[in-house]
């Protein structure tokens, strides 16, 4: 039995001896971890002493793969990722190229950019918010959350092509304007959806079974939080004002009012209440953008042959579940001498075992749906 065991395992068991503590694992297929992770834990009777985590079973090796393509077509590879929020992907590996090239996005460009990524924060939230319940054992709150998703979906597929993996954003600007239908679409969306925020509301602060759930359950606080390097509403969960769109300006978000949520908590019942009213602050940009979209190309002047100078550059996104970032290393040529995917996803499930040291077996599977990861992401 110990050879079929990794060498981590096998030291693992050997600490148990003489105590009561037992190994349980957790995945890679279990319906809780939305993917293929898997998590050895240290049990005492069903309360979680230590967890391992394993990656890897998912990996795509985009870092190495983009390096033996151009910088174009290593972007629609960004989608893959974070495959529920590939605008942002798609956004922050257009961004690096364009600084790399010096390049300039027409404003209007800027304005849609905006618009979709918006769009694609309320999209994201909402299947978190559906999946999280749904691990802890509520079924209708998942059909709510899809039923919306869809309607941006929609738009998505009105000015994409595509519903998962869009390919929309590129250097330069966008891959083409909005159109009619789109506007429309967005319009209803604007007009419709704040309506049922009661009800979202409604659903975990008059439920005393979700109360409970999340309640003090799963705490890290904010300079455990720093120390991890944790983002996104893991990190302003913990009372840490942090919103690259206010801390580091990028497009045009510096010409938009909107608030950076914060909760103090730093717990599950925080990291849900900072989604939720995240989703209000995007629809207040959602609904900017879209009444002041100015007129204008929907795309800059882009060379055919994308070659930047020598050089290295960083760029990062506050994308929805905390700072995306793209590191690239430009030799002269046409392809990208190193490009990085800096994951908040994988950064964010780091801190897992300090988060979940003393809580019940149940309790984890609260504690890993608020953190809100994608494997795509970890994995990338």
């Amino acid at each position: 039995m110990a050879f079929t065991l990794t060498r981590i395992e096998r030291a693992e068991k050997d600490t148990i001896e003489g105590s009561d503590d037992f190994i349980l694992n957790m995945g890679p297929q279990h319906p809780s971890t939305h993917g293929v992770l898997r998590l050895i834990l240290r049990c005492d009777g069903e309360i979680v002493k230590e967890i391992t985590p394993y990656f890897g079973y998912l990996h795509r090796a985009y870092s190495k793969t983009v390096e033996d393509l151009n910088y174009i077509q290593g972007v629609p590879y960004s989608d893959r990722w974070d495959y529920l929020a590939s605008m942002a992907n798609n956004h922050v590996a257009s961004m690096a190229i364009e600084k790399l090239m010096g390049l300039e996005v027409p404003r209007r460009a800027e304005y849609i950019r905006v618009l979709v990524l918006e769009l694609q924060r309320v999209a994201s939230h909402l299947f978190w918010f559906g999946t999280m319940i749904n691990d802890i054992g509520g079924y209708t709150p998942f059909m709510w959350a899809v039923q919306h998703r869809e309607q941006i979906v929609d738009i998505f597929e009105e000015i994409s092509g595509a519903r998962l993996t869009y390919h929309y954003i590129r250097p330069g600007g966008v891959m083409r304007d909005v159109t009619p239908r789109a506007m429309k679409l967005i319009e209803e969306f604007i007009r419709g959806f704040p309506k049922h925020w009661r009800d979202y509301d409604d659903l975990i602060f008059q439920n005393e079974i979700m109360l409970i759930r999340f309640n003090e359950v799963g705490i890290v606080d904010s300079e455990t939080a720093i120390r991890y390097g944790l983002s996104g509403p893991m990190l302003r969960a913990t009372g840490v004002d942090w919103d690259l769109r206010k801390n580091q300006p990028y497009s045009v978000y510096p010409e938009f009012d909107f608030e950076v949520i914060t909760r103090e908590k730093g717990d599950c019942l925080a990291r849900w209440e900072v989604r939720l009213d995240e989703m209000k602050q995007a629809m207040r940009l959602i609904a900017q953008a879209f009444m002041g979209l100015p007129a204008g190309e929907h795309i800059g002047k882009v060379p055919r042959n994308i070659k930047p100078p020598k050089g290295e550059v960083y760029t990062a996104v506050e994308a929805p579940r905390g700072e995306l970032g793209m590191y690239v290393v430009s030799d002269g040529t046409n392809k990208p001498w190193r490009m990085h995917c800096r994951s908040s996803c994988l950064i964010n499930l780091s801190a897992l075992n300090e988060m979940s040291r003393g809580m019940a077996i149940a309790d984890l599977i609260a504690i890993l749906g608020s953190i809100d990861i994608v494997l795509g992401e970890t994995d990338r």
